[in-house]
């Protein structure tokens, strides 16, 4: 009766996501050989495109990443960075890529501080200044020349047919241009996305010709981003503006491979981002601190159950805080806090009957950590296995919406305003409530630090699931809402995506919930176990791949955006 209960209220909820603003449903896809899923269908076509020509995971993830970042400019692309996790199918093995912007050189702690130690409004999101050294080129290229087959240029091709050509404006793209009103400031992105200053409409087709030039440049020569003509326009471009990044940052830029974050959780190991992430570090700290409990017995979605998770999250966020941020920078202890002996200390914390204040949940003591084992909103998600078993997680980004609203002039790139997610103050949150202290702050070359969470998850040696959303600071509760609805509740990929979410991160001492996906009685008992409940709109573009034990894959892509899942 119970599973029956689930299933009817997923239905509800899907029906009530795909029906707003006339979106299309995304059934889910099943294959055999290959399964590409990603935040845009042109954008899966052309990944799925590259397996059918003989390439791996990683050149189909290379090609869809390339390809988002044409079709899905408000979100991540060439002027950007982020994150992912590999999976060798030959091997097992699952490395980490960290191609994420980092400040410039000239990068000072103050420098959206005015004269009297005050922020400056939009300092941080608002152009040139915004905006942090792009990693995006560089860790394509470079994950693409250890573990792809196909060479380089096959899988920048999609990209370019698509700039050139060009492509309809969905609702989605054409709300997102009307709402950035930076767009009409900078020339060149004037040029692309309005029409003499009044933007794009649904059905307009978007034409990026320097876009097109500028990968067709990339599939030549990947480096020209960094050491050559597109670099010396780049630089020019933040000279002439009085932004900070150089020539020297440019050259100076290289994509770092890291150990990923690894855990166990019931029967199966979950792998994910580790520092400059916060992502798989506090993915682990939740599902560590929610341990053994049985939730299929509380019930989906019921009063206890959301009541555990929610503690459970404002812990690991108020940890976040505190101790995250570029282990380059500083020593981040990742080791004490992923230990489910840690995770058991801080879930005794917790009252089965009574929400906390933020002020009532504090990070641990470092004394504390130091017992707990030694060292060893926008944004596109996209997820690919193929048929040898390797499989490609990864999350990359602008940060905000079209990000600083800067378009290089001549090139099509749209740049970051990722400068946002460093502390620019203590206790000052950013575009997304998330607060931080020193770990986080500014420095010269420093990466600042992110929720990205790419995610991949094997039981008992093969592959079970692929995952991630973006969604700034709700990433981690996304991911992690849709890894239990698989590994947990049994649901299929099109379920997991789509069940109702809710968040908490500690600082703003706020639940949010989406509006319509949980019903009264248990927005009642929630709320009268002390927790202040905000409704809103529906967050997040998750998508996820599952494969079952007889390899079959199953993917889907998250009812609130226009994605697609695409397998053969």
């Amino acid at each position: 009766m119970r599973r029956r209960l689930v299933t009817s209220l997923i239905c509800l909820t899907v029906v009530v996501f795909s029906g707003e603003r006339g979106g299309a449903f995304p059934y889910p896809d099943r294959a055999k050989r290959g399964m590409v899923v990603s935040a845009h269908p042109l954008a899966s076509e052309a990944g799925l495109a590259v397996l059918k020509q003989g390439g791996n995971a990683i050149d189909a993830a290379v090609a869809t990443t390339l390809a988002i970042s044409v079709v899905e400019p408000a979100s991540a692309g060439l002027g950007g960075g982020g994150f992912l996790l590999v999976r060798l199918g030959n091997t097992g093995e699952v490395k980490a890529l960290d191609f994420r912007e980092r400040a410039p050189l000239a990068a000072t702690p103050k420098m959206y501080l005015d004269a009297q130690g005050k922020v400056r409004p939009k300092a941080s999101t608002d152009g040139y200044l915004a905006v942090g050294v792009p990693g995006t080129v560089a860790g394509l290229y470079d994950v693409q020349h250890h573990y792809g087959k196909l060479p380089w240029k096959t899988v920048v091709a999609p990209a370019i047919q698509l700039a050139a050509k060009g492509f309809p404006v969905s609702w989605r793209l054409a709300d997102a241009i009307a709402q950035q009103k930076t767009l009409q400031q900078n020339p060149a992105a004037r040029q692309i996305f309005t029409r003499n200053g009044t933007p794009l409409q649904p059905g307009d087709r978007l034409v990026q010709t320097d876009l097109a030039k500028t990968l067709t440049t990339i599939a030549n020569d990947p480096q020209s981003f960094y050491t050559g003509k597109l670099a010396e326009t780049i630089a020019r471009d933040m000279s002439t503006n009085k932004g900070l990044i150089t020539l020297t940052d440019l050259k100076r830029y290289h994509p770092i491979w890291r150990d990923p974050v690894c855990g166990n959780f019931r029967a199966t190991r979950i792998c994910s981002m580790p520092p400059p992430s916060s992502g798989g570090v506090h993915l682990l700290e939740i599902l560590n601190i929610l341990g053994d409990t049985d939730l299929n017995a509380m019930g989906w979605h019921s009063p206890d159950a959301l009541h555990l998770m929610v503690e459970a999250m404002r812990i690991a966020y108020a940890d976040r805080a505190v101790y995250l941020g570029d282990p380059d920078f500083v020593k981040v202890p990742v080791a004490a806090l992923i230990s489910p002996t840690y995770a058991k200390q801080r879930r005794q914390e917790i009252d089965p009957q009574k929400a906390r204040s933020a002020s009532q949940v504090r990070a641990a003591d470092p004394e504390t950590l130091k017992r707990f084992g030694k060292e060893s909103h926008d944004t596109s998600h996209l997820s690919v296995v193929d048929s040898a078993g390797n499989a490609v997680s990864l999350t990359f980004t602008i940060n905000l919406g079209f990000g600083s609203g800067v378009v290089i002039s001549g090139t099509g790139i749209i740049l970051n305003n990722e400068m946002d997610d460093f502390a620019i103050a203590p206790g000052i949150p950013n575009a997304f409530g998330l607060v931080g202290g020193e770990a986080n702050a500014i420095a010269s070359g420093k990466t600042p630090l992110s929720s990205m969470t790419p995610t991949i998850v094997t039981e008992k040696g093969q592959l079970r699931l692929v995952a991630g959303s973006p969604g700034g600071s709700t990433i981690i509760t996304t991911v992690l809402q849709v890894v239990l609805n698989v590994l947990v509740y049994d649901m299929n990929a099109r379920q997991a995506v789509a069940a109702p979410r809710l968040h908490q991160q500690w600082l703003p001492d706020q639940l949010m919930v989406e509006r319509q996906g949980f019903d009264r009685l248990t927005l009642d008992d929630l709320h009268r176990r002390g927790n202040q409940i905000k409704e809103r709109s529906s967050w997040g573009n998750a998508d996820v791949i599952v494969r079952y034990p007889d390899g079959t894959l199953e993917g889907a892509a998250d009812p609130r955006g226009e994605g697609a899942a695409y397998g053969y």
